[in-house]
């Protein structure tokens, strides 16, 4: 990040003050001098306000805005001049006539109080340097000025504007490749399937953070300018490197632009030269690099707070301090309230980017702080959680002679660390500036003191309230869970329906147990069937989804519709009849058959589209477990897809169904295998708005071998580890149909895209070999129970919005 060492303070008020002035020098003693180190740097080039201010600079490095008079005074004050002579010369350049009482006025009240001038007795003045909230913490200097501007010369070069050119062509050409063609499957593959590999790649890129810094006092350079300090420090709750380029300020708009942009710049020299590495190795995990070069520039042009992109709007703009124009840019919008000068330093256009910027930050500072002190308690949760498993694995890993593994195990554990710690330094900080501010502000004044400490007391009283130890409060975000903005403030305000359950939030209800039965806790789930109609009336059996659903169209199909599911059965049905738009209906479910019951299971996925530039997507997959013997076995696979009056439409129908036998109970830990699984068959079901279809049965086959594996090697319901009792065939039905000129696919990335005029017929059901079958756990329904778990989602009729998140799964926790 570029740091321009405190930023210009404004013109017409400083950072802080001493309590009390102190006597000048020229008063009653030697002429008034400079103190050691002030630098001045001149008027402020292509500045945004009406009348460009002068920057000075202290030897502390901070750089303060003055204005044109008080710089002229300042000028003046060589150590030789009388304040006679200082007020002769400052009325000569300003143009208006400056006595020398006006001169001794400015020095007492604005000159001396910033650290500008020596004092009477010609010692040096005690400053206090700027502390913004959102500033770097911890700064540790790695090379002086000297050091910096050795280091960084030979790479002034690369501003060359041909280099810049080729460099910003071979870069765009390398994000386009990488992130479009390639793709970063088979790195990331690579790196994480090696511990050594994970560290080299997080080496790289915080070396290459540090050469981003390298850029901007190389652009400084380039400039004219003369960088200062490098080195690291703590920003907002990360480590960060810094260089001090406050002398970027004596350079034009263009100048300063390129300051701020180098950083960038050297980042994409980066992420061209690992790719011709990875050209001449072949190497794909150092892919993964670029990526991260991509992410650190992206990030870097957020300007909201003091990044790169901060920097390039300040100059861009000619503001050198944003955040000091958030004051009098909101009072300015209260349209009773008189708008005060301050508000009228900035030129039109200058002060219209500057509002539009304050009405994006503010609010999103805001929301950001709230979320940070609601979210905080799961953080924590989290954070203790994953450190234990962290902690756990680096024991393991030392024990087994792996030190790889534990050097990632410890970064891990410092990065699960960092968040936590900056987030309580932050509070704190902003707690204590609030405070200390109340109490000055409201010095001498009973009555807006008492209002303050009622507020103090209300806001304390809500934290604790947020923060109080509850079932829920301090409980690990699981994976199973979004973490959506709703669900942060789960448990503060907890979501309440009519039913006591939403869709894909946690919520409350009433289940009943069998008397002497284990009931499930959170570290040891139980499946669970949860059953809530989508509008009105649900079969038995199935679980729909808990959002209001709009009005079923009517039906304009020359077929009768699907009949509802009977019990035990699963249906997803996807009716499309709105132009420019996509509908996805997902069913998923696992149904448990006792030994000697019926097993007639249906498993229907039907997609009909009547529209224009539309698609109709149903998926139903099923799993039937069986215990022991069945007489009777005959389980239905069925799907269907069908476009009627369609022009430019696709329906696509997937119904994939998988039955298995147990000779016995699950053990525990089978029980906890298929739970575990079960979670990630539903997020994928949840998501499947963004698979391509090509991928979609390939994937659920996948999820067929994972369950047969666990029944397979479960020695309960395999006995001996050996074949087990075979089961009927599992089945898949799929069927792809696009109308002539079809060409929108159903989600985002399908590659499986039919031609113009083709008609793909439905596939009639597979026949695979016959797999290993699976039981229930002792504390699953009692016997002659039949437990349907399928999990249905639907999307609303549009092609951007995605599907409505699930109700139910079948490990329910």
């Amino acid at each position: 990040m570029t740091t321009l060492q405190g930023g210009p303070s404004a013109p017409d008020g400083p950072p802080a003050a001493p309590a009390a002035a102190p006597e000048a020098a020229g008063t009653a003693g030697p002429p008034p001098a400079l103190a050691d180190g002030v630098e001045l740097i001149g008027e402020s080039k292509g500045s945004g306000y009406k009348q460009p201010p002068s920057l000075v600079r202290r030897a502390d490095g901070q750089t303060l805005q003055l204005t044109r008079l008080l710089y002229l005074v300042l000028e003046a004050a060589d150590g030789r001049r009388s304040l006679a002579e200082i007020a002769e010369q400052t009325s000569a350049k300003f143009g208006k006539q400056v006595s020398a009482e006006n001169v001794r006025t400015l020095i007492d009240s604005q000159l001396l109080p910033l650290g500008l001038l020596r004092l009477a007795d010609g010692s040096q003045p005690e400053v206090k340097k700027a502390d913004p909230l959102l500033g770097m913490r911890f700064r540790y200097s790695v090379t002086d000025p000297e050091r910096t501007r050795k280091l960084t010369a030979p790479f002034a070069v690369l501003f060359n504007p041909f280099i810049v050119v080729a460099v910003t062509a071979a870069f765009l050409a390398a994000c386009w490749w990488v992130l479009l063609v390639k793709g970063l499957a088979s790195a990331t593959h690579e790196a994480f399937a090696n511990p050594g590999l994970v560290l080299l790649i997080l080496l790289v890129t915080v070396l290459s953070a540090g050469f981003h810094e390298f850029g901007h006092a190389a652009a400084a350079r380039r400039g004219g300018a003369t960088p200062g300090a490098m080195g690291t420090g703590l920003y907002l709750m990360w480590p960060a490197f810094y260089t001090d380029v406050t002398d970027s300020y004596r350079l034009g708009r263009g100048g300063r632009l390129r300051t701020d942009l180098g950083g960038l710049y050297f980042n994409a020299i980066v992420a061209v030269a690992i790719m011709g590495i990875w050209w001449a190795t072949g190497f794909d995990a150092l892919l993964l690099v670029v990526v991260t070069q991509i992410l650190q520039m992206v990030r870097q042009l957020m300007p909201m707070v003091r990044f790169d992109g901060y920097h390039i709007l300040a100059d861009a703009t000619g503001v050198p301090d944003l955040f000091q124009r958030i004051k009098p840019t909101l009072l300015a919008l209260v349209p009773w309230r008189k708008t005060a000068p301050e508000a009228q330093l900035l030129k039109p256009w200058a002060r219209a980017v500057v509002t539009v910027w304050v009405l994006v930050t503010v609010p999103l500072l805001l929301f950001s702080l709230v979320s940070m002190v609601v979210a905080l308690p799961r953080i924590l949760g989290t954070a203790w959680d994953s450190g234990w498993k962290q902690q756990a694995m680096l024991a393991q890993s030392a024990a087994a002679g792996d030190f790889a593994d534990a050097a990632v195990r410890l970064l891990a554990i410092i990065c699960i660390a960092l968040p936590v710690l900056g987030i309580g330094y932050i509070l704190l900080r902003l707690g204590r500036q609030v405070l200390t501010g109340l109490w000055q502000r409201t010095r001498g004044k009973a009555v807006q003191r008492g209002i303050a400490l009622a507020a103090v007391a209300a806001v304390t009283a809500g934290l604790a309230w947020a923060w109080w130890p509850g079932s829920e409060t301090y409980r690990p975000v699981q994976p199973y869970e979004r973490g959506t903005l709703a669900d942060i403030t789960t448990a503060v305000f907890p979501a309440a329906t009519a039913s006591g359950l939403a869709e894909g939030r946690p919520g409350r209800t009433v289940a009943l147990w069998p008397a002497g039965a284990r009931k499930p806790t959170r570290e040891q789930p139980q499946l669970s069937m949860v059953l809530v109609p989508r509008a009105g009336s649900a079969p038995q059996g199935t679980t729909e989804s808990t959002a209001p659903a709009p009005a079923a169209p009517s039906w304009v199909f020359p077929f009768d519709k699907p009949a509802p599911p009977q019990e035990g059965g699963n249906q997803s049905l996807a009716v499309n009849t709105t132009d420019g738009s996509v509908v996805y209906d997902v069913a998923f479910a696992l149904v448990w058959a006792e030994d000697g019951e019926d097993v007639r299971d249906r498993n229907e996925a039907y997609a009909f589209a009547s529209c224009k530039d539309c698609a109709a997507v149903a998926v139903g997959f099923q799993v039937v477990l069986i215990v022991g013997q069945a007489d009777v076995i005959v389980p239905e696979n069925l799907s269907a897809a069908a476009n009627y009056d369609c022009v430019r439409c696709l329906t696509y129908a997937l119904a994939s169904q998988l039955v298995l036998t147990l000779d016995g109970p699950l053990s525990p830990d089978g029980m906890s295998k298929l739970n575990s699984l079960w979670q990630q068959i539903a997020e994928y079901g949840r998501n499947l708005q963004n698979v391509p279809l090509a991928e979609i049965e390939g994937t659920l086959r996948g999820f067929k071998d994972q369950i047969s594996e666990i029944i397979r090697t479960d020695p309960s319901a395999s006995p001996g580890g050996g074949t087990p009792t075979t089961a009927p065939t599992p089945s898949t039905g799929a069927g792809p149909t696009p109308s002539p000129g079809a060409t929108l696919p159903p989600s985002p990335g399908a590659t499986d895209q039919p031609a113009p005029g083709e008609t793909v017929v439905p596939a009639p059901g597979e026949t695979t070999a016959p797999e290993p079958t699976l039981a229930p756990d002792p504390s699953q329904p009692p016997t002659g129970a039949v437990e349907p778990a399928p999990v249905t989602t639907s999307a609303a009729p549009t092609d951007t919005a995605p599907p409505a998140p699930y109700g139910g799964a079948g490990a329910q926790r």
